[in-house]
């Protein structure tokens, strides 16, 4: 049977179980537009090729499977950049497709070419130019293969318009093969039984998880170590949601905005097994001083990454799941002895820094951040999907929301990119239209994708946005109050929009709350509607990020207030 490159291009994406695709057309890709239409695929038409391959990445992290973008050649595809650097980054599976002109015209600056192939080069796990139809169903399966196994990551297929409309013989390749490959990932059992004799000597051990174990989907099994061991853990802003927050062997997040308790704990414990985290320099602070008393055992499914920031004394190469799953089997069939008395000082001693570093929030009659946000997490349970923007919100976010599962926040974190969340939030809300999905955003981000807004509501998506709105790019105000002598150099946004108006011209719901009384109504009212809804809270303007350390200090010099 001989089909249409566009054909075979759609058969391999529902071969590859994809249920929808988010994205923008355009001339050089009209050939499979035009299959879509007749096919009834599920497309998700966004205003601005940002805002699909971040809704495409949010589609992946709230589900663990491969997100998927199409959009144009040229600045369509140029503009898919910023989306796949910050997939890359985080490690998120993902397949962005490419228009691209015809084959002969490659090369030759024909209307609407970009060689994003060069240019996404150094931001995507892998790229391919496919220049024969022939080779077209083998590629697009590489390319899912290639995002989801291992660690996972971006991965771009180019697609000449010719390529598109040529035909060939469909030979309808099984995706299987490539399955079959990704479940036989080998792990180093000498090392995880070496990893289990420290963990029997160690007395005061903490575990600092990152988003390794939520994409290997390792959370119950992390659970379980840490409760058969009662190891305190820590996440990192990727791992948020690996491990429940409710739970009492909770930390918090580490590092430049972490918690004083974590902090704390990986400064003086005596063992560190780090699951599925990369060290960025965001945790470690100064890494000359990052956990100076602790042997470290680092749990990781690429090698690149051992030893490539901080000196581990234990390197275990491998899937995160069956790594924490073998640690639990040791447990079980060893009888692991918990040394009572020593384990309960360390606990008692993780305690009292949880106290130490209570302080109630200076009240002034204004709306405070956190206080929306802690709101937020009891109105939910803790049970909604979160994305974020990037600076203020987003920390706030992650010290103030208590997170209890997996897969439930979304947020830049490599790459720190402002206009993240709404799209992404969509991207979740898609994929589960009857979970409440929230993107808390600050005046200044919101703005950077602000136009999916008329996605959502086109879509019926009840998406809710929570906007911090005070008046300033708030985490870069921060910096130049402490570090720039309050010269506020253009952080001060004088001219935004009534967001309750704009909401209303795009047909969502719009609320706004000045008052601290108005908080809960508002966030209630917000909450219980099945529509898109904008909620704006004019908050203190003044109001920053604590704990803090200082770029390039020891994460035990925070600043508390």
């Amino acid at each position: 049977m001989k089909l249409k490159g566009a054909q075979i291009f759609i058969r391999s994406l529902i071969a590859e179980d994809v249920d929808t695709i988010f994205g923008y057309p355009g001339g050089a890709v009209l050939d499979i537009y035009d299959e879509i239409f007749k096919e009834r695929l599920r497309h998700i038409l966004v205003r601005h090729e940002q805002g699909g391959v971040h809704a495409a990445d949010g589609y992946a992290r709230a589900t663990g499977r491969v997100g998927v973008c199409l959009v144009t050649s040229g600045p369509g595809a140029t503009n898919t950049v910023t989306g796949i650097a910050t997939a890359y980054m985080d490690s998120i599976p993902m397949v962005v497709f490419t228009g691209q002109v015809a084959t002969p015209y490659i090369g030759t600056d024909a209307f609407q070419e970009a060689d994003i192939t060069g240019i996404t080069r150094p931001c995507t796990k892998h790229n391919f130019l496919v220049r024969r139809v022939e080779d077209l169903e083998q590629t697009v399966h590489e390319a899912f293969h290639i995002a989801r196994s291992g660690r996972p990551g971006p991965v771009l297929v180019d697609l000449p318009k010719d390529v598109m409309q040529a035909e060939t013989d469909y030979p309808a390749l099984s995706p299987s093969t490539f399955r079959d490959e990704e479940t036989a990932l080998h792990l180093d059992q000498d090392a995880i039984q070496r990893a289990y004799g420290m963990i029997k000597k160690s007395k005061r051990p903490v575990i600092m998880a990152g988003g390794g174990v939520i994409g290997a989907k390792a959370a119950e099994e992390l659970r379980s170590f840490a409760e058969s061991a009662r190891i305190p853990v820590t996440a990192t802003l990727m791992g948020i949601g690996g491990f429940p927050g409710t739970s009492p062997l909770w930390l918090g997040m580490p590092g430049m905005h972490g918690t004083y308790q974590a902090n704390m704990a990986v400064s003086h414990c005596d063992l560190l097994v780090v699951a599925g985290a990369r060290f960025s320099d965001r945790v470690t602070g100064k890494t000359a001083t990052f956990a100076p008393k602790a042997k470290i055992i680092q749990i990781d499914i690429d090698a690149a990454s051992i030893d490539k920031v901080v000196r581990t004394e234990l390197p275990v190469v491998g899937d995160a799941k069956q790594a924490l799953a073998f640690l639990n089997t040791l447990l079980a069939n060893n009888h692991f002895y918990l040394p009572e008395e020593e384990r309960k000082a360390w606990l008692g001693e993780i305690a009292q820094w949880k106290t130490e570093a209570r302080r109630p929030l200076r009240r002034n009659g204004t709306i405070k951040p956190q206080e929306v946000i802690r709101t937020l997490s009891d109105l939910t349970g803790g049970d909604a999907i979160i994305a974020t923007e990037v600076g203020q919100n987003q920390m706030w976010t992650a010290q103030h929301y208590c997170f209890t599962r997996p897969n439930t926040f979304l947020s830049s974190g490599g790459l720190g990119t402002m206009g993240y969340g709404f799209p992404a939030a969509i991207g979740a809300q898609v994929a589960f239209p009857e979970r409440t999905v929230i993107d808390i955003a600050g005046d200044g981000s919101i703005q950077m994708n602000i136009q999916e807004l008329a996605t959502a509501v086109n879509y019926r998506l009840p998406v809710k946005v929570i906007i911090l709105n005070n008046g300033h790019l708030g985490m870069v105000r921060q910096w130049q109050e402490l570090f720039y002598g309050k010269r506020y150099s253009h952080t001060v946004l004088t001219k935004s929009p009534d967001f309750v108006k704009l909401a209303e011209s795009y047909g969502a719901v719009g609320l706004r709350a000045d008052k601290p009384e108005e908080v809960e109504p508002v966030l209630t009212q917000g909450l219980s509607l099945r529509e898109t809804v904008v909620m704006d809270f004019t908050v203190d303007q003044e109001e920053s990020v604590y704990p803090m350390v200082n770029p390039g200090a020891s994460i035990t010099e925070m600043r508390l207030y």
